[in-house]
């Protein structure tokens, strides 16, 4: 038996807890154990939760069923479509020019930077300490020569969101393509991807309530990109190697809460709102980074002055608080996160940083709980820093 300590989870931008239907539903999906792609009869229920959970997906995001194809997740289905344009358009186009935002997921900053080494431009394009993307610097940018842009949908630091349909029509204007990270979108925001008019997004099943290890790729029907992995003709060739049939009928399982998010996005906005006035207003020198511009609904990126982040963090953790510094796929990296400094908050800032993210199991009890925890900790930290006279984060 494991034993499981009380957690008070305020980590759902890191991953989300397994939905209570996805729990019950696994052992029945365990029987499903027959190869997708095989004629005979053990294949055709696994090909058969496939075909509905892709169904299901193309209601809840307006596209079409066959513009969804499954991967093991966001890292995946970025590395594909950043990889994929290039390599369909390298020595046959004179559009070798690739752009970003400064403060994307590490696996598009590091594959563009792998174009890059393969004879790519890239254009980062600046994001302000408000959280807004510089639009003058990516219409000024955007040429005949563009390949391919790539900005998140949201932030996973700060929830900051970005002007996605207004930078695809720019795109489209000048015949890029434009692909957007909507991982942590998923579940928390409604998403058309018909009105959006994206040609690629990417999408992670464990930021959803669901398991960890699936997700998908949004790809536009007739938009050209290059297979990252090679393999049998699974997802019409356009993604080799047998699908994880127990992950996508997981994803099946919480398509059919999408819609549900509007309402649960006001709900969790409502609890976010109500966590973020008593910590400004009741600790002092706290301040909401990038408050005053659209964000996601349940994510609060604060800057704790006089404390270091990871001490607080580590604080929290041995009350039984799950919270972050930053992104989860930095943790570990002693340095501050890079998402903060390249919004131009100084080292200092961003050292004392923390990040709280809600989710649809969140209530008011435990936000009111945690604000009175983080109360005290910070009071006891910042003496402790005084008494010692180490200013370093005052």
């Amino acid at each position: 038996m494991i034993y499981r300590k009380e957690i008070h989870y305020f980590d759902y931008n890191a991953t989300t807890p397994v939905c209570e239907e996805v729990r019950q539903k696994i052992p029945d999906f365990l029987l499903a154990w027959g190869n997708p792609s095989s004629i005979h009869g053990a294949g055709r229920e696994p090909k058969n939760i496939l075909r509905e959970t892709r169904l299901s997906l193309a209601r809840g995001l307006k596209c079409h069923p066959l513009e969804i194809v499954f991967t093991s997740g966001g890292t995946e289905s970025n590395n594909t479509v950043i990889k994929g344009v290039f390599d369909f358009y390298r020595g046959n186009s004179s559009r070798n020019h690739y752009m970003c935002s400064a403060v994307e997921h590490p696996s598009v900053l590091k594959s563009m930077l792998v174009l890059k080494s393969l004879g790519a431009r890239i254009d980062i394009i600046p994001v302000n300490r408000q959280g807004e993307i510089d639009l003058d610097f990516f219409e000024s940018h955007l040429s005949e020569e563009t390949a391919l842009v790539s900005v998140m949908a949201a932030n996973n630091e700060t929830g900051s969101l970005f002007p996605i349909k207004k930078m695809s029509e720019l795109a489209r204007r000048k015949g890029a393509l434009f692909h957007t990270d909507a991982v942590q979108m998923f579940g928390k925001m409604p998403l058309d991807l018909n009105d959006l008019g994206v040609d690629f997004a990417s999408f992670s099943g464990h930021k959803f309530y669901s398991v960890k290890g699936s997700g998908f790729l949004f790809c536009k029907k007739g938009i050209p990109f290059s297979s990252l992995l090679h393999g049998g003709g699974q997802e019409r060739h356009r993604r080799g190697g047998t699908e994880n049939v127990l992950g996508i009928a997981c994803l099946g399982v919480v398509a059919e809460k999408l819609p549900h998010v509007s309402t649960r996005s006001a709900e969790v906005e409502s609890l976010r709102d109500h966590m973020e006035s008593r910590i400004v207003n009741e600790i002092a020198e706290v301040y909401v980074t990038a408050g005053s511009s659209p964000r996601l609904p349940n994510t609060s990126s604060l800057v704790v002055s006089g404390v270091d982040g990871e001490t607080l963090l580590i604080n929290l953790d041995i009350k039984g608080y799950a919270v972050s510094t930053g992104a989860a796929c930095s943790s570990g990296n002693p340095e501050p996160s890079t998402t903060l400094l390249s919004m131009g908050l100084s080292r200092v800032e961003a050292q004392s940083s923390l990040r709280l993210s809600l989710g649809w199991f969140s209530t008011f009890e435990q936000v009111d709980h945690l604000v009175e925890t983080l109360k005290s900790v910070v009071h006891r930290l910042r003496m402790i820093e005084t008494e010692s006279g180490d200013n370093s984060y005052v």
